[in-house]
Parts: C-alpha cells; structure tokens; sequence
C-alpha cells in the first residue's frame, strides 16, 4: 500500500518554516477534528429518532471538513446486506455527472485495493473484507469511476457496526490530516451506527407484533365467522380473502375436490385419486377479475397432486420458472403470471378436502410462524365445510321428515280447497245460466208477445185498415228482430268456430263514417243527443272488410245512443296514427252515461253479459260482443275506459277501435265510399 503523505496545500519549500509549521498544523488538526466530533454528537443528540437523515447529515459534514469528493457511511449488521443502511454525501460538482465509459462495479473494487487505505494502524485482512462490503453497499448505485479510498470501521461494544469511508475520483495520497479526521469521528460515527441498529432493530420487532396482532385478528375474524349464520361459500370466500390481505399475499384460493371414485373413504398412500377442482373462494391484492373457469381436473395439475404423493405436506414453491418443466399446473393458477406458491391442503381426520393457496408475483420465503397461521386456518376452514355437510344432511333428514308430515295436511288442504273452488265455480255457473237465460228469454218472449198481440188485434171485427197496416208494421218490426237476433248467434258462431279471411276493399273512412251519422241523426234527436265529429279534413283510406266495419260502426253507435244520458254529447273521433312501423286507423266514440264498474269492464264484450247499469235497458246483449269478433276478424283491437266526471254521479265512457291501416294478406280489392 503506497503510504506517501502529501504536503499540505499551505506548506512552502522554506527549509526553516518547514521545521516549525507541522507542530502547528497537527495542533490546528487535532482542534478541528474534536471540534467535528462535538458537531456529530450535537446531531446525534438532536436527531435520534430520525436515524436517515442523521446519517446524512454526518455524512455531509465529514465530507466537507475531509475536502473529499465524496463520504459515505454505511452501517454493518451480519453478513445480510439487505439489513445495511447507507448514507452518503457528493460534492456539488460531481452531482448529475454520468461517466458511462467508467461505470464503477463491485469487480473493479475488489481488483483495486491499493486505492484503499485505511486510518489505523495495523491494516489486517478483516479491516479490508469490512471495507470492501461497505463500498459494495453503499456504492453499487453510484456512476461515478472511484479511484482511491481511505476508510476506518466503526466499533461499539467491541464489534464492528459500520465503515467511515472517503472516496477520491482521481488518484490521490491520503494525508495525516484526513486519518486525523476519521480518527475523531470514529467514536461518535459508531454511536450513530449503533443507534441506526436499534432503530431498525425495533422496527423489526414492531413489525413482527404488527404481525402478530394481524395473526390475532385473523384468527379472531375466522372463530367468529366459523360461528356465523353465513352460507359456507360465503362465509369461505371472507376466510380466503381475510388470510390472503393479512399474510400480504397477492392471491389466495380455496379449492374444494369432488372425488368420482370411493377413494374418499378409503385413501391409499402416494395414490393419486380422481377428482374434480372446484375454485370456491378467490381474493386478489389487484381488481379481481373473474375466471373463465372455476374447476379442472385434479389429474391435470401434478402441483395439487404432489400434496397426495407427498404424504398430505404443504407444497411449497419459491419460483415455478426454476421448476417449471418439472410438472405441469392447471392454467386457473395463473401460475407464469403468480410463480412463488404456498398449496396448504384442507384436511380431516386424513382425508383431503381441498386446498388453501396463496400466490405470489415475487419469490417468498414463508417464516415458520406463518406456515402455523395458515395451518391453523386450514384445520379450522376444514372444521366448518364438515360442519356445513354435517348440518346439511341433517337438515335433509329433518325436511324429509317434516315433508312427509306435512303432505297428509296439504293434500286434506288442496282437497278442501279444490272443493271449495269447485262450488264457487258451479254457484258462478248457476249465476251465468241464470242470467243466460234470463237475457235469452226476455229477448224471445218480448218480440213474440207483440207478435201475439198483434195478430189478435188483426183478428178483431171492424178493424179498420189504418190498424191493420199498423199492426202488420209491428209484425215486421219483430219478425225482423227475430231475425237479427237468430242472424247474429249464427255470425258469432261462425267467426268463432269457422273463421275465413275477410275480403278487403279501400273504403273511405270519412264517407262512412258521415253516412252513419247521417243516418243516426233522428234517431239521436228523440233523446236529445247530439254528436261532435272529429276527422281529418284528408279523407282517411282503410283497406278492409266493409259489410264487418259498417257493423262495427253501427253497433258502437247504437251502444253509445242506448247508454248515453239524456241531452249530453256524443264525440266521434277518427286519426291516423303510426304504432310500431305500423299504419293504424283510430276511431274513438265517447258518450256521457252512467259508468262501466271494473268488474263489468272484464265481461261487457261477452255474449249476454250485460253491465248491471244497463242490465234493464231494452237490447239483445250481443252488440258489443259482436263488435270485438268483428274487430278480431279485422286483425284490430278494441278496448273501453270509463272515467267518472268530477262531482257527477256520471262517467265519460270511451270505445277505442284500432284498424290495420292496409292488410298484409289481401288478395281482392275493391273500392267502396
């Protein structure tokens, strides 16, 4: 080691100042360096909590009493480098330099030690190996080329706990003055480094009890949840997610098997059974994403298998990309994305239930206090899923049980209520026939008996023949409601059992609808009625049957005249409107009268059903019904609301007919106004 201790910057070639000025340079340097050493104990004083920024601070104030280019302090704990704290202190104009052509490496270090000297005396072999770890530590990052090194190791309580070393990046002769320096700061420098140790040495203990008392709370949350009225893959999906966020695992699943074989009841050794992996629990550190599968088979995953072939132990996995052509694993696992895994099976009394695994991005090294923890989780996840099939199968026995009691009751109750419906649905049928032939009767005893009378009035002597033309008017009149009546049964009865496609035509809504309002006129005069037309000034066209929509029409007129309060409006309304792409013609007839209850609303298009309003209003009850066969047959829709009139014992009763504005299926036209 070249030892050659430069002059000092203010020495002059005088041969009688040479004699008298290193008295005076070593007293100026042994005041500077105690006066160093109080500075670093004042920063210890005023920083022992904040062990980084202390270290810095010496770092700084070491480099700059020494003149170097840099100073670094690094504290030594064992041969584990990953437990070291660095710190280090750069003069301003190497700071942002980058020197790519002389990157400094570890290698390059260990093959230049001349540039290495240290400030005690004697320099021995384990002085150099301290030296050397410390630079590779606190200078691995540095891209900066270092060429010469002066260091001293630090002692506290008669072991070595760190290194003071004062870096050069440009060969240089280490003087008295610098070795005087790391001298005075030896002492204070390893106080520091011993308080960094116990800093860090009570953050490892705070964090082994945080970890404890997340251990607590785990088994905590877990006795509680065994506990719960939870479903079990409710209450297995907390238990996966609770274990995986406290062990800080980046995945956790739980897996239960399906076994296809008896093997179940009966395991052999090292054999591997058949059996279907199903996913019941899952927990991600990231956004969950759903699988595309949540099973696969045991034989095709030689990880699970290996819990089998090895005797129920846990697999344990650092990194599968090691391993990786060792055997293969389902692609549920993910496991090129997870390869560091811990596969814990469920077990009771030696059959395996399933499995408990936790994944990880990086390579884990699991503490044999967490194997305990998720061992202890295991046993009781395993407790609860045959606890849950203990409790199911009961429960099955039991509902068997009250089932087959239970059924001798509902059945006497389904009986009972089955009878019950059965004389209200022969009382409703009674009621039916009675009004059915009630309507029937008066239809077909009213007109014959002004047929009766009639004819007796023609039969008497003296008659004269204004009279007779009279009574032979009411004769026809009857005869020809009679008639009607026969025709409309025969008409219903048609469309009802032998429906034919109507024959469509153009008609001229307007038109018709005019000439029936026409016609009706007199007729709603005698009661004091009168009727409002709304229809558009453009003549709307219709294709379809006309003799069924003259019908419709009529019928809808008469029902509005026979059930309209005397003296009020009658509105007729006709538009055009488009319902689902499709061309539809409406027309509304609305009269004033007594209101349509919701229960007549639900019969009052049957045939001779009749609202109980207008159950005595002379009429054969098979208008309306009529008119809703007629629409159906035309492919449209009819519907009736009644709407009371606000302080009024009376409604404002709507018909609402809606038509195909042109057939779909017609094959004959013909036009008609």
């Amino acid at each position: 080691m070249n030892k050659h201790l430069l002059p000092p910057p203010e020495c002059s070639d005088d041969p009688e100042r040479l004699q008298t000025y290193p008295v005076k340079l070593m007293q100026h340097q042994e005041t500077t360096a105690n006066d160093l050493a109080q500075q670093i104990n004042h920063i210890i004083a005023t920083n022992p909590q904040t062990t980084t920024s202390m270290l810095q601070e010496i770092a700084a104030l070491v480099g700059v009493a020494a003149q170097v280019d840099c100073c670094c302090l690094v504290t030594l704990t064992g041969e584990d480098s990953t437990k070291a704290k660095s710190a280090s202190w750069c003069s301003a104009e190497y700071l942002g330099i980058w020197q790519h052509d002389e990157l400094f490496s570890t290698e390059r270090l260990l093959t230049e030690l001349p540039v290495v000297q240290c400030a005690t005396e004697p320099f021995t072999i384990e002085d150099i190996s301290i030296i050397q770890h410390s630079l590779v530590i606190g200078c691995q990052h540095w891209s900066l080329p270092i060429k010469s090194v002066l260091a001293i190791p630090t002692r506290f309580q008669g072991k070595n706990n760190g290194v003071i070393n004062l870096i050069k990046f440009q060969s240089y002769d280490w003087g008295e003055a610098e070795k005087q320096i790391l001298k005075a700061v030896e002492l204070p420098c390893a106080i520091a480094f011993s308080l960094v140790t116990q800093a860090q040495l009570i953050a490892t203990q705070q964090q082994y009890l945080q970890k404890s008392n997340q251990h607590q709370s785990l088994i905590k949350q877990l006795t509680i949840l065994s506990r719960s009225n939870l479903e079990l893959n409710q209450m297995l999906q907390l238990a996966i997610a609770s274990t995986a966020e406290s062990l800080q695992a980046d995945r956790g699943l739980l897996i239960l098997l399906k076994y296809t074989d008896t093997l179940f009841r009966t395991p052999a050794k090292k054999q591997i059974p058949q059996a279907k992996a199903d996913v019941v629990g899952e927990w991600r550190r990231e956004v969950h994403i759903e699988s595309l599968t949540k099973s696969f088979s045991l034989a095709d995953c030689g990880l699970c298998q290996r819990v089998f072939t090895d005797g129920g132990k846990p697999v344990i996995i650092n990194d599968y990309t090691e391993i990786q052509d060792t055997f293969a694993v389902a692609p549920l696992l993910t496991i090129t994305e997870l390869p560091s895994v811990l596969l814990m099976p469920l077990e009771n009394q030696g059959k395996v239930l399933g499995f408990l695994v936790l994944q990880q991005a990086e390579a884990r090294n699991w503490q044999l206090a967490e194997l305990n923890l998720v061992e202890m989780v295991c046993a009781q996840v395993s407790n609860a899923i045959i606890q849950s099939k203990t409790l199911r199968q009961v429960q099955t026995l039991v509902d068997e049980r009250t089932a087959k009691l239970q059924s001798s009751l509902e059945l006497q109750a389904k009986l009972h209520e089955r009878t019950r419906q059965y004389v209200e649905q022969l009382q409703e049928l009674n009621q039916i026939k009675d009004e059915f032939m009630s309507n029937i009767s008066d239809r077909l005893r009213y007109p014959l008996t002004n047929m009766m009378m009639s004819i007796k009035n023609l039969k008497l002597p003296g008659i004269t023949p204004e009279r007779q033309v009279r009574y032979l008017d009411i004769l026809e009149q009857e005869c020809a409601k009679e008639i009607n009546l026969i025709n409309d049964l025969l008409t219903l009865q048609k469309l009802e059992t032998q429906p034919e496609r109507p024959h469509y035509e153009n008609i001229n809504v307007n038109a018709r609808i005019q000439a029936f309002t026409d016609a009706i006129t007199p007729k709603l005069a005698q009661k004091g009625l009168t009727i409002d037309l709304d229809i558009p000034q453009q003549s709307l066209k219709l294709q379809t049957e006309l003799e069924s929509f003259d019908r419709i029409l009529q019928e809808l007129l008469n029902n509005a005249h026979t059930y309209s309060e005397r003296n009020t409006i009658i509105h007729l309304h006709a538009s055009h409107q488009v319902n689902q792409l499709v061309d539809q013609v409406m027309i509304k007839v609305t009269n004033i009268g007594h209101g349509i209850s919701e229960e007549d609303a639900t019969y009052i298009f049957d045939r001779f059903r009749r609202g109980r309003g207008g159950r005595w209003t002379p009429g054969t009850g098979l208008g309306l019904a009529l008119v809703k066969s007629l629409v159906q047959h035309l492919n449209g829709a009819i519907a009736v609301e009644s709407i009371p009139i606000p302080d009024s014992s009376l409604s404002e009763i709507c018909f609402t007919l809606t038509l195909p504005q042109f057939s779909e299926d017609s094959n004959t036209y013909s036009d008609s106004d």
